[in-house]
């Protein structure tokens, strides 16, 4: 039995390496031309799978992401029995939470519109507001959000989070569900968004959520390009209930060279490089979930499909 690697080349020669050594009976196979059996392929890993396989490769058990999102996986159209899994890579929240605080930082510091007053050659200072007068927020709180959480709690902003889910954290304000998350919008003066991307949170970054942050309020976007309505967000900003965004994000990538985005002054764009996945790491994270599947054991990152995520 074997996996089949469908992703860049690079990252594969570095797991195939580690592989061997973790796991020298399993066959690795780059590419499915490389494949001498469909029936041999066990264990597949790719960020966009191929269509039909569970009748191309007929004894496939587990699939698993490259990355840490799997909302590019046609969930409904792959048998019960195929198990999808997250890459749960530590060196992903790390790179996130950096991400999350540089941002976060930015835009309590006006980054953005300094950044726009260096251009137009403006020397015009604004009044410093001290952290513990800048309310963080953050939607989606897995391992992403609880290590952004984590990463802003030293600066002293006060912090609170939203979840499907009820959640508890040390220092962390939660709110969970429909109906708390008004709630958490209205003392959100810079909202973090970090949630799986479903059904239920296609365009969430609306007009209808806008309206309820505070007026003035920063945006952060890593979760999905989907989750933003993009004409809501323009309109935000013009109207300033929001006062800037950094947008690491979008829909489609890369964006359209006429796209708004790439020369509005109150946002901070970026190429959806907030967190990679680490090679090294993530080959050790496939080796131990592909031991804990043969032992019967729970595998770690498992997607629910009734969640989606």
């Amino acid at each position: 039995m074997g996996l089949l690697y469908l992703s860049t080349a690079a990252r594969g020669d570095v797991w195939q390496r580690i592989l061997a050594q973790e796991l020298p009976d399993l066959d690795f196979y780059k590419g499915a031309d490389a494949v001498p059996d469909p029936s041999a392929v066990r264990y597949l890993a790719a960020w966009v799978p191929p269509k039909d396989l569970s009748a191309t490769y007929p004894n496939l058990e587990l699939v698993f992401s490259v990355g840490a999102g799997v909302d590019q996986f046609d969930l409904d159209a792959l048998p019960p029995h195929i198990h999808v899994v997250r890459m749960l890579e530590p060196g992903i929240d790390a790179m996130m939470a950096e991400y999350v605080t540089m941002a976060v930082l930015a835009l309590h510091r006006g980054l953005p519109t300094y950044l726009a007053r260096q251009r137009a050659r403006v020397w015009q200072a604004e009044r410093a507001i001290p952290t513990a007068k800048r309310r963080v927020g953050v939607m989606g709180l897995g391992r992403l959000g609880q290590s952004a959480l984590n990463a802003l709690r030293p600066f002293g902003f006060p912090l609170s989070g939203w979840s499907r889910s009820r959640k508890t954290i040390d220092g962390v304000a939660c709110f969970a569900g429909g109906d708390e998350r008004a709630a958490f919008l209205r003392q959100s003066d810079i909202l973090v968004c970090l949630l799986p991307l479903t059904q239920e949170t296609v365009g969430v970054l609306n007009d209808a959520l806008f309206a309820q942050l505070p007026k003035g309020a920063g945006l952060v976007q890593v979760g999905r390009g989907a989750h933003l309505v993009d004409d809501h967000l323009l309109g935000a900003l013009d109207s300033g209930q929001l006062s800037a965004a950094v947008l690491d994000v979008a829909n489609p990538e890369p964006l359209p060279e006429d796209h708004p985005f790439w020369h509005h002054r109150q946002i901070m764009l970026t190429p959806h490089i907030a967190a990679e996945t680490e090679a090294t790491a993530s080959a050790h994270f496939i080796a131990q979930t592909i031991r804990d599947h043969r032992a019967g054991r729970p595998i770690a990152g498992r997607v629910d499909r009734a969640k989606g995520y």
